[in-house]
């Protein structure tokens, strides 16, 4: 949504981040235009390791996805996409089963995945957002990554001290 209130977010530091983007193909223009709002937003937040793969489609974001998420080695995921409706129903498969995927990926790995995988119902609606949305991503994907370090830290924290009680006993 287009002038969302989206609250402010405390200040971001990427600068020790390794964060993967995976880039659909299609619509081509608006993808670009997504990578490269997205890739500044990243350098402009201290992010200095970006791997970027291409694949054809919004359906084949989520395999490439799970291949980097198998390879331990990122603090969050970037998908970028973009779909816009045609004059059959094959629109509401590809958005709903990409975004699926993209979802069961993060789940499954526990890790952050940044979706901004475009659904428009026209070229003028992705056009409108391709800049913000691609910006919006890399901010998602660093506030992520700095959440999860920290939710995985606590929790280091309380089994630490959880083994320290029981060896006391």
């Amino acid at each position: 949504m287009l002038e969302a209130n989206k609250g402010q977010a405390e200040e971001l530091d990427g600068q020790f981040l390794h964060i993967g983007i995976v880039q659909a193909r299609f619509n081509e223009d608006i993808t670009h235009s997504l990578a490269k709002a997205c890739i500044a937003e990243l350098e402009a937040l201290g992010v200095t390791s970006i791997d970027h793969v291409m694949v054809p489609g919004a359906l084949e974001v989520p395999v490439a996805l799970q291949a980097m998420a198998e390879r331990a080695e990122y603090d969050a995921l970037i998908a970028l996409g973009c779909i816009i409706r045609g004059e059959t129903y094959h629109f509401e498969l590809v958005a709903n089963e990409s975004g699926a995927g993209v979802s069961r990926v993060s789940l499954d790995y526990n890790l952050p995945i940044a979706n901004a995988i475009l659904t428009t119902e026209n070229l003028e609606q992705a056009i409108a957002r391709q800049t913000d949305k691609g910006r919006d991503a890399a901010r998602v994907a660093v506030e992520m990554a700095c959440i999860m370090d920290d939710l995985s830290a606590d929790l280091a924290e309380l089994t630490d001290e959880n083994n320290e009680e029981a060896s006391a006993r």
